[in-house]
């Protein structure tokens, strides 16, 4: 069954995607949007873990900006107005908004609660698991993790990142200094995706790479069914 709802943050209420699996939830996962939105690709991913017997939800990030914006990213009008975005999202009160989310996802579910996020959603990803409770979080294509490894040292629950070596908004530099910043921390995988650009994972759209995408959510399913349930 699937929902539009909205959850309590303080004096807020956050508006999300909810997917529920046909029996009781083995856990919940949250679906951090890319820079696109909350569009079908996202509900799609959001469809799949509720397919999994997960709780799924996918917060609208941007709805304190645009609630409900859904964007192309084979558009580039629309693809610039996503960075546009990104570039004016508040990270600090996202994070809030997100810690309320993963308190009503594990009220709701009665079990762990995973994170798997993409691009934006990918440092996302990252900062949630050195700044908030989840249990365990993946990121895909995270940019700007690289100017955050000063925050490694908080993670204390399973992070895996998907990096593809030929994306074009995480250069090799960048993604040398997050190898040689995280490979060795205990709690952190990572993943190269050798040839593959930014956005390979995309359900929807001309980014996909069908067999890295399959690889990847493969070895994601992996990873929260032994650390989520």
């Amino acid at each position: 069954m699937t929902t539009n709802t909205t959850i309590a943050a303080a004096n807020d209420s956050i508006p999300a995607y909810v997917a529920r699996p046909s029996g009781t939830p083995r856990g919940a996962i949250i679906v951090v949007q890319e820079v696109f939105g909350v569009d079908p690709g996202v509900r799609k991913k959001a469809d799949r873990w509720a397919s999994l017997g997960y709780l799924a939800v996918a917060p609208d990030v941007f709805w304190r900006q645009e609630p409900g914006v859904e964007l192309d990213a084979d558009v580039p009008e629309q693809f610039q107005h996503a960075i546009n975005l990104m570039m004016g999202h508040d990270f600090v009160q996202g994070l809030a908004d997100l810690k309320a989310v993963i308190s009503w996802a594990r009220a709701e579910s009665g079990g762990k609660v995973g994170l798997t996020g993409y691009c934006m959603g990918g440092k996302i990803a990252y900062q949630t698991a050195a700044e908030t409770d989840i249990d365990a979080a993946v990121g895909y294509y995270g940019v700007g993790i690289d100017q955050m490894l000063d925050k490694a040292s908080q993670i204390t629950k399973p992070l895996m990142l998907h990096i593809p070596t030929a994306d074009g908004f995480v250069k090799p530099e960048a993604q040398a200094a997050i190898h040689a910043g995280l490979d060795s921390h205990p709690q952190i995988t990572l993943h190269d995706y050798v040839g593959l650009d930014h956005g390979f994972a995309a359900e929807i759209g001309t980014r996909r790479d069908e067999v890295g995408a399959t690889l990847a959510d493969g070895r994601t399913e992996e990873f929260f069914a032994a650390n989520v349930g």
